[in-house]
């Protein structure tokens, strides 16, 4: 079979990165190429994928799993594992950002899955470019890196030649993506058919949770929130809201922004609407009973709301995330 050039994918496994992850786009990367190959032998080129291990001893990066024939030539993309637990933010993971740098300078494509998004901005490889991360890595990578115009609620963001994912199985929506990049659309299709996988399109919001903080040291604030969780069925307002804190609308309102980020409004929707899904995922009920359970008097309302929020409509929620089957309720 006569190949045209080498593509060359590392995945770099840091210590802590999740091997499933790696492995499982190790696999994707096979499986497409092969399709390729069996489809137009004359212009499939060679693809090579090697595991990077850095050793920060020595700040040499160790090549596994590729032809040593192959082991020297330049990398096409370079892919960032989740991590199975803490992001990698340690001085240990220092030594690997000048490479990572020099790597980008080369024209290697770097991407990034879940809490690998951090060694993308520790580079620098990140400033006066959108990303994102896992949903509930969002609030320390935010404190760690401020001017970073992070984007939680979606799955994949690239900017260039660098892509960053969501959650920690986002890395089938990142492999996809990478061979649409290096093969073409076609191959991205074909690739996702045999996988049984959806093509790129989701969004993270469809999956993260709203975690209202509790811990911002305002007890004002904090007894507002506390006093709204029993409410959620009724109409509150402002006024209500601050008279429970004691506090004057005006001064309520510029501290209620301050403790959390979001005007009263905003968090009174996020919270409704974080308990629609819930009861979506749980319940049998029709779709507006939860709506009107949840404090939306107006059907219509609380699908644009939830639409807004969530990026699905409560029936498509209802469709992809219900936790059995159903005989009633299906709106």
């Amino acid at each position: 079979m006569r190949r045209h050039g080498v593509v060359h994918i590392g995945i770099v496994t840091y210590r802590g990165a999740q091997l499933s992850a790696a492995l499982g786009l190790a696999d994707l990367f096979d499986v497409a190429e092969e399709l390729l190959a069996a489809r137009r032998p004359e212009v499939a080129p060679q693809l090579v994928v090697s595991r990077l291990l850095f050793d920060v001893a020595t700040g040499v990066m160790l090549t596994e799993g590729a032809d040593e024939t192959f082991a020297k030539t330049p990398l096409t993309a370079i892919l960032l594992p989740p991590s199975r637990g803490e992001p990698p933010v340690g001085d240990e993971f220092a030594p690997l950002l000048p490479w990572l740098r020099a790597q980008r300078e080369e024209g290697a494509i770097l991407a990034s899955v879940c809490a690998g998004a951090f060694l993308l901005a520790r580079a620098g490889l990140l400033e006066g470019k959108p990303a994102t991360t896992h949903w509930a890595l969002v609030d320390d990578f935010r404190a760690m890196f401020p001017d970073i115009a992070l984007q939680p609620d979606r799955l994949l963001v690239t900017a260039g030649d660098i892509i960053t994912a969501g959650g920690l199985m986002a890395w089938t929506d990142l492999g996809l993506l990478i061979v649409e990049r290096l093969f073409g659309a076609e191959a991205m299709i074909e690739t996702a058919r045999f996988l049984l996988i959806d093509p790129p399109g989701r969004e993270q919001r469809y999956y993260s949770d709203f975690r209202p903080s509790r811990g911002h040291g305002d007890p004002n604030i904090l007894k507002a929130q506390q006093w709204f969780d029993s409410m959620l069925s009724r109409d509150v307002s402002v006024e209500e809201m601050a008279g429970v804190a004691g506090l004057e609308p005006r001064t309520f309102l510029r501290r209620f922004q301050k403790a959390l980020g979001l005007k009263p409004i905003e968090y009174c929707q996020q919270m409704r609407v974080a308990e629609a899904r819930r009861r979506l995922e749980t319940s049998a009920a029709s779709i507006d009973q939860i709506g009107w359970e949840c404090g939306y008097r107006d059907p219509a309302s609380f699908r644009k709301i939830f639409l807004r929020i969530v990026g699905l409509t409560p029936a498509d929620y209802r469709r992809r995330f219900h936790s059995g089957d159903m005989t009633t309720g299906r709106d």
